[in-house]
């Protein structure tokens, strides 16, 4: 048996997106250097679509195999952020999608060992329905103590969802970040009185 038919399951220690956790980790049928994960992921299923081109290119998709999942799946990536620190960075591609029923999204993370230091996974923003193709991106700056870096795209209930022409690349400051950044916290609670809305 192969190194990679071996490792086919693995625990995700310590990785998040939104509210819910990451329980496995399976490398079968992902693309070579994505793998996938979720709350569930057994329940989704990734296959590279050949016939769902854009540009010429072929697309990876992701669904949920039964038409009914609850929980969610990532097709997704770790890297170490060494080469990024102090820099700010951009995930983005081209998504299209088919009968979500819940939500689906584009999602980058910034670590600090097991301590999320930004995030973003377009909960706020998020893919629903049937869609064609639209651009989408996420930008989060990597602070300077950052370990580890995750990404990918992720779909939440059932659905179908294709990446196109994914970008992972380092950007300007002047473009705006997307998400959570725990630099931009506030240095004193406010708001305690709750007199603005």
């Amino acid at each position: 048996m192969s190194t990679r038919a071996k490792s086919s399951l693995c625990v995700a220690v310590g990785m998040s997106v939104g509210l819910a956790a990451f329980a496995l980790a399976v490398w079968a049928n992902a693309p070579h250097g994505w793998f996938l994960a979720g709350s569930k992921p057994a329940e989704y299923l990734v296959k590279i679509d050949r016939e769902a081109v854009r540009e010429g290119r072929a697309s990876v998709c992701l669904q949920d195999r039964n038409g009914n999942t609850e929980g969610f799946g990532t097709l997704m990536q770790q890297i170490r952020a060494e080469q990024y620190l102090g820099k700010r960075l951009r995930f983005g591609g081209f998504v299209k999608s088919q009968d979500v029923k819940d939500w689906a999204g584009l999602w980058m993370r910034v670590d600090q060992g097991s301590n999320i230091m930004a995030f973003d996974n377009m909960q706020e923003r998020p893919i629903k329905g049937t869609s064609e193709w639209q651009q989408y991106n996420v930008v989060l700056d990597v602070p300077k103590d950052a370990t580890g870096i995750s990404f990918g795209i992720l779909l939440t209930g059932s659905g179908r969802v294709w990446l196109n022409g994914a970008k992972f690349e380092v950007v300007r400051a002047d473009v705006p970040t997307t998400g959570q950044n725990s630099m931009a916290r506030p240095a004193a609670p406010v708001n305690l009185d709750f007199s603005k809305n």
